[in-house]
């Protein structure tokens, strides 16, 4: 039996929550422990959708808290030892300090492999752990690995290791023409992805496969499995595949993504939030802030209360200076006709306009 634990980190936000379904409507026979790491400043609604998901997944999700112990939430006390510093996207304490480091601490030194919930229509690695007990994967993508293992299959040097690998895995047909291109050392009008690319265009599960005998020769924790489900998936999913998941499951779609109709200057507009995270995010877009300011005014005062020690959440202005009522009215203003602009590519019920221009700006451990 292998001693190799799986694991997949709960964040609040839709990818994660339709990986984890996912999971188990395709693979029930993985092992999969969850976990969600608390800051105690979520919204309510990633509360919620926690609750959904152990009712669904009928297991409890590990609730791991970086300050255990304190007698304030997470965050306030990695607050108080910044001396006040609030993170932003320059100083991301809030990020190492409460997601990251509970979760290293949560897995220790065991072999972990961390299903991780990047879309395949998303141009982004995410957290790689730096600890080589810990092995990332990507359900979602045609490239289930990481690039740290793809960069070592791929080196140039082990292309003898790698044509000898084709007479294991079953190629078919292909072997040849897959030889041809690991034969093919990388160079400057050759470089890595377009090598991938190839490989992966002559087979996903051929490729894949190949990729998981090579992972038999390191010290990846997979290199300790005698298979892997996951290689015989063929299968990307994409945004509007992430919301039809979580709608059809039963679990839901967190109510924050739903937009809000809101009207300035006889024009008409919606707005959401494009993120899970802290309500206070600095990653946050100005109309993100006025959604907060509108729609939850109590959590708005608690961000706004967080900037009288002298920091801000965002560089060019305080949020008390972010609704005033023409600056209000101007983000409005601006933000609608970023929906004009936009309007011929929205076609569902949440507000993908938001995501398109933010969902890949952040930090992946709080957002995925």
């Amino acid at each position: 039996m292998s001693n190799v634990r799986h694991v997949l980190g709960i964040s609040g936000g839709k990818d994660s929550a339709a990986l984890a379904i996912y999971l188990k409507q395709n693979y029930p026979t993985l092992d999969i422990d969850y976990y969600t790491t608390d800051t105690g400043k979520e919204l309510d609604e990633t509360y919620q959708l926690i609750e959904n998901l152990e009712v669904f997944l009928g297991k409890k999700i590990t609730l791991l808290k970086a300050a255990e112990g304190s007698h304030v939430d997470s965050f306030d006390h990695f607050l108080k030892m910044y001396g006040g510093y609030l993170p932003s996207s320059n100083s991301r304490w809030c990020t190492k300090k409460l997601k990251l480091e509970p979760f290293e601490k949560y897995v220790g030194n065991d072999l972990v492999v961390s299903y991780v919930g990047i879309r395949g229509d998303e141009d982004r690695e995410g957290y790689i752990s730096k600890k080589s007990n810990i092995q990332s994967i990507f359900p979602f993508r045609k490239n289930i690995f990481s690039e740290d293992v793809i960069t070592k299959f791929i080196n140039n040097n082990n292309q003898e290791k790698l044509i000898a690998l084709t007479g294991i895995v079953d190629l078919g047909r292909r072997r040849d023409k897959v030889v041809d291109i690991l034969a093919k050392p990388i160079a400057l009008n050759f470089n890595q992805q377009s090598k991938m690319d190839q490989l992966f265009n002559q087979g996903i599960k051929e490729t894949n496969r190949l990729i998981f005998e090579f992972l038999k020769s390191t010290d990846y924790p997979l290199a300790k499995e005698e298979d892997f489900p996951l290689l015989d998936n063929e299968e990307v999913l994409v945004r509007d595949d992430i919301f039809r998941i979580l709608e059809e499951s039963g679990v839901g779609v967190p109510a924050y993504y739903k937009k809000v109709d809101f009207e300035v200057e006889n024009k008409k507009g919606q707005y959401a939030r494009s993120r899970s995270g802290c309500y206070f995010c600095f990653f946050q877009q100005k109309i993100e802030w006025v959604w907060l300011y509108e729609q939850h005014p109590e959590l708005f005062q608690k961000a706004l209360d967080y900037e009288k020690a002298g920091y801000n959440w965002n560089q060019e202005e305080t949020l008390l200076e972010l609704v005033q009522s023409e600056r209000i009215k101007q983000i409005k203003e601006d933000y609608i006709k970023r929906q004009e602009r936009n309007q011929s590519n929205i076609k569902s019920p949440f507000l993908l306009d938001i995501l398109d221009d933010s969902e890949a700006e952040g930090c992946a451990a709080c957002f995925i």
